[in-house]
């Protein structure tokens, strides 16, 4: 029985390799609903339910490749200060958005910042790490 193409709802505890959390929808007291192969989940979480049956439990540990891919070295941007009215009051580990040249905006992380100028993040934060979920299929919603 495969749940592809079926909105299913989970509960889920996400966690580091170290233990610690960064996720969980049980915090959030409401299952995450998706359409299982939709391309709306990560491929490795997509993969773990694609197979679950209804009140089944499974850990899943996921290599960055099944999860936000390896850090985009091209997604670092470092500015001069002075080029960005603002970016002076920005604080390293602030999520700011920048706008591209289409007008779309972008979320970034400040990862480094001194007198002159300011980097910015846009690799997901996830990006690089393993991921371990704890996950529950909840329901397989009926339309």
């Amino acid at each position: 029985m495969s749940n592809q193409g079926k909105k299913v709802r989970v509960h889920y505890i996400g966690t580091l390799n170290d233990g610690s959390k960064f996720d969980s929808s049980y915090d959030r007291d409401q299952p995450l609903e998706f359409v299982c192969g939709g391309g709306m989940m990560i491929k490795g979480f997509d993969a773990a339910v694609e197979n679950m049956e209804v009140g089944q439990v499974v850990d899943v540990h996921l290599m960055p490749e099944e999860a936000y891919g390896m850090p985009v070295p091209e997604n670092i941007l470092t500015i001069a200060i002075a080029d960005m009215p603002g970016a002076e009051n920005c604080e390293i580990g602030t999520q700011v958005y920048l706008q591209t040249p289409d007008g779309n905006s972008i979320p970034v992380r400040v990862t480094e910042k001194d007198e002159t100028s300011i980097t910015f993040d846009a690799n997901h934060e996830l990006a690089g790490k393993e991921l371990n979920f704890k996950i529950k299929l909840v329901e397989i919603v009926e339309d």
